[in-house]
C-alpha cells in the first residue's frame, strides 16, 4: 500500500496527466489568431478571411485575422515564427515565405526552419500584359520581337522582389531574351505607365487588370502556366505558346510556428481542407481567379521547398534584391 505522501503525489501526477489529455482533445478552446502578412483589403487578406471564416465554424471557435503588413511581409511572419506553438497563432503565407531568405541578406527568423506547413489553399497563375495599342498579340510575338531587338522591351513590376519581377526574370531566362526590369513602389503605379504605354507589358496576377482587359485597354498574351485560368479562358497558356518553362503563379496556404503538435496541425488541416470543399468558399475564391489545391501538411511542406528552391535560383542569377 502506498503511503499518504506518496498516494498524494500520484494522485497530482495523474490528475496533471488527465488535465493535458483533456486539454489536448479539447483544441482548439479559445480563438484562434490568424496573421495576414498584408494590408486589409488585398487578395491574401481576401482568401484568408473567406478560408477563416468558414474554418470558425468547423473548429467553433473564432478565427481573428490580423492583418500585420511591413517589411516585404517580414514583420508578420516574425510575430508568427516567435508565436507559441500551440495552435492559437496560425498564418496565411504567400510567395514570400519561399523567396525572402533569398531577398534579404538578414532574418530575424528562418523560413525553412520556423514555421510548420499546415494546409495549401491554392494558387492564381499570373498573366502577361501589354498595351492594347501594343504590336505584340501573343507571347510568341513578344519573344520575337524581343530577341531581334534586345534593350528595346521593357516590364513593369510592383517592386523589387515581387512576384512580377520574379516572373518576368524567369520569363527573361526561359526565352532567352534582353528586357529591362522597371520596379514601382506597388502594382497601381506601374499598370498606369503600361496603359500610358511607357511600358512594353507586365507579369501580374490577373484580378487586378481583369477590368482594363475586359475594357479593352490591355490585352492579355499568355497565362504563365500548364493550364488555362477560369477568368481568362480564351488566353493560351506559356506551355501552349512553347514556352513551358515560364509558369509562375500567386499562392497561398497555412502555416503554424515550428514544433505545434501533430495533432494540433491536423485539426487545423482537417477544417482548412473541409472549408476548401464548401460552395460559397469556392465560389468566392473562384472569383479571385483561385485554383483551389487542398492537401496534406506534407504536400504543402514539399510544394514550398519546391517553390523556395525555383526561385532562389532565379533570384541569386539575376542578382536581385528587396527594396
Amino acid at each position: 500500500m502506498l503511503r499518504r505522501p506518496y498516494l498524494a503525489g500520484f494522485l497530482a501526477a495523474a490528475l496533471s496527466l488527465a488535465a493535458s489529455a483533456a486539454s489536448a482533445q479539447a483544441y482548439p478552446a479559445k480563438p484562434i489568431r490568424l496573421v495576414v502578412p498584408y494590408a486589409a483589403g488585398g487578395a491574401v487578406d481576401i482568401v484568408a478571411r473567406s478560408v477563416g471564416q468558414k474554418m470558425s465554424v468547423l473548429l467553433k471557435q473564432p478565427i481573428i485575422v490580423d492583418n500585420r503588413p511591413g517589411a516585404s511581409t517580414n514583420i508578420g511572419m516574425e510575430a508568427v515564427a516567435k508565436a507559441a506553438p500551440d495552435g492559437y497563432t496560425i498564418m496565411m503565407a504567400s510567395n514570400s515565405l519561399a523567396t525572402n531568405a533569398a531577398l534579404f541578406a538578414k532574418l530575424p527568423f528562418d523560413p525553412a526552419r520556423d514555421f510548420t506547413p499546415v494546409a495549401r489553399v491554392g494558387q492564381a497563375s499570373l498573366v502577361l500584359v501589354v498595351p492594347a495599342k501594343s504590336s505584340v498579340t501573343s507571347l510568341k510575338g513578344l519573344v520575337s520581337q524581343a530577341q531581334a531587338q534586345p534593350g528595346k522591351f521593357s516590364y513593369a513590376s510592383a517592386g523589387n522582389g515581387s512576384s512580377g519581377h520574379l516572373a518576368g526574370e524567369l520569363f527573361k531566362e526561359a526565352a532567352h531574351i534582353d528586357v529591362l526590369h522597371v520596379p514601382y513602389k506597388g502594382g497601381a503605379p506601374a499598370i498606369t505607365d503600361l496603359l500610358g504605354e511607357r511600358i512594353s507589358f507586365m507579369p501580374i496576377n490577373p484580378l487586378e487588370v481583369i477590368t482594363h482587359i475586359r475594357a479593352g485597354t490591355l490585352r492579355a498574351i499568355a497565362v504563365a502556366s500548364d493550364q488555362r485560368t477560369p477568368l481568362l479562358p480564351d488566353v493560351p497558356t506559356s506551355r501552349e505558346q512553347g514556352l513551358p518553362g515560364f509558369t509562375a503563379s500567386v499562392w497561398w496556404g497555412l502555416v503554424a510556428p515550428a514544433k505545434t503538435p501533430p495533432a494540433v496541425v491536423h485539426e487545423l488541416n482537417t477544417a482548412a481542407n473541409t472549408a476548401l470543399a464548401d460552395p460559397d468558399v469556392r465560389k468566392q475564391l473562384a472569383q479571385l481567379g483561385v485554383t483551389i489545391l487542398p492537401g496534406t501538411p506534407e504536400a504543402f511542406g514539399q510544394f514550398v521547398r519546391g517553390e523556395t528552391a525555383t526561385w532562389n535560383g532565379v533570384i541569386r542569377k539575376a542578382g536581385i534584391t528587396a527594396d
